[in-house]
């Protein structure tokens, strides 16, 4: 279930903003970003589906830094 009208489903959020997802990523470390694109698109090939198209997984990994780091890609509080 979405947190928010057309949000991440609330499961999908907690595994790769706090659980073994984004231990993976390792978030506001260089490379975070491309680590996310990379990760994901990988789990969901791994279900069965085709990757996601470029612009979708770069805006879904851009929206997940964000909450994750507090800025933009390339622009979080560490980076």
């Amino acid at each position: 279930m979405p947190d928010k009208p057309g949000g991440m489903p609330i499961q999908f959020k907690k595994y790769w903003l706090a659980g073994p997802g984004a231990a993976a990523i390792a978030w506001n470390t260089p490379g975070d970003f491309e680590r996310c694109v990379k990760l994901i698109n990988a789990k969901i090939e791994e279900h069965g589906s085709a990757p996601l198209p470029d612009y979708e997984i770069k805006g879904l990994c851009n929206k997940l830094h964000r909450e994750a780091t507090g800025g933009a890609p390339g622009h979080g509080s560490a980076e």
